[in-house]
């Protein structure tokens, strides 16, 4: 018969930080500015689809146009300059992002991510010391594991 202590598997958010060092600043640098490269990509492609479909529009309609060929050509546009404002948004960010980056001082440690991990408790474990674990990375290897594991 067993008699050890009664466990439970609980589920907890683990932070894990990243210690700046000058690969971690390049590597970062590197995927911000191929963010920065794709948005600008989406955006030419996106004035080109909307000029195509207007155009296609006007290709397809009688002069002078009817206010609801006029209607479907606004619709696109507004469509578009949505789509253009959501892009130009993100790469706001992504620049943003890549200033605050080059700012970093070298060795200062960063929240990089957040991860799911699991842990056993049983009675007479402190709850409130085993919920704050945090990992610490240097160039993607662990390097230091903090909090009650």
């Amino acid at each position: 018969m067993d008699v050890s202590k009664p466990q439970l598997l609980l589920k907890r958010t683990v932070n894990v930080k990243a210690i700046v060092t000058p690969l971690w600043k390049d590597e970062v640098q590197q995927q911000l500015q191929t963010q920065i490269h794709q948005t600008d990509q989406q955006l030419q492609q996106l004035d080109m689809q909307g000029q195509r479909s207007i155009s296609e529009i006007q290709k397809q309609t009688i002069q002078p146009p009817s206010p609801q060929t006029l209607q479907q050509i606004d619709n696109i546009q507004i469509q578009v300059n949505q789509r253009k404002s959501e892009l130009l948004e993100q790469k706001n960010q992504s620049l943003q992002n890549l200033q605050q980056v080059q700012l970093l001082e070298l060795d200062q440690e960063i929240n990089q991510f957040q991860m799911e991990g699991f842990f056993r408790v049983e009675p007479g474990d402190n709850l409130i010391s085993k919920m704050q674990v945090e990992i610490v990375i240097r160039d993607g290897v662990v390097e230091e594991i903090r909090g009650d594991i």
